[in-house]
């Protein structure tokens, strides 16, 4: 299963490892790291994290949560 992060990018549920936010984000550097792909084309909202990329997404980290709940995928 997939689930949209942004931007016509579709990411496959088992590779995320974690959903964050942009303030939590902000205090590891996580965001600033060059590994980065920024998918917003104006400020992000929250980062996903998969085993081989980082992704600054346009969504908000609570939208990306209803939207793995909707699909029966959270384990929260």
């Amino acid at each position: 299963m997939y689930i949209h992060i942004g931007e016509d990018h579709m990411v496959r549920v088992n590779e995320i490892i974690a959903i964050i936010d942009k303030g939590s984000a902000g205090a590891s550097g996580l965001a600033e790291s060059g590994a980065a792909i920024n998918l917003s084309k104006g400020p992000f909202k929250s980062v996903v994290v998969t085993g081989k990329n980082i992704y600054l997404s346009p969504l908000a980290s609570t939208t990306l949560k209803k939207r793995s709940a909707r699909m029966g995928i959270q384990d929260f």
